[in-house]
């Protein structure tokens, strides 16, 4: 069996990369990458799982299809909220 501790930081390390995949991604459609590149598709693929579902949430409850999108911070803030109650149960 693992050790809380060991599970807890595992945790961490996964929120913490997947909150710069996501960081990151914001940032792409900045410098124009080309989206052939592997590790733009790479970014892309795994956090588009992560961002569809909220911005189905943004789309459907607040019904806001704006300029902006706010589909990465609500799924940060997710994320961040599953992370804290994962960390009370251990």
């Amino acid at each position: 069996m693992f050790e809380p501790q060991v599970i807890a930081m595992a945790l961490y390390y996964l929120v913490r990369l997947i909150n710069i995949l996501i960081l990151i991604r914001i940032i792409l459609p900045w410098i124009s990458p080309n989206p052939s590149n592997p590790i733009v598709q790479f970014i892309y693929g795994v956090t588009e799982p992560i961002l569809a579902p909220a911005r189905s949430i943004i789309n459907g409850v607040f019904g806001y299809t704006g300029f902006l999108d706010f589909s990465p911070l609500l799924a940060m803030l997710i994320i961040q909220g599953v992370y804290i109650l994962i960390l009370r149960m251990l």
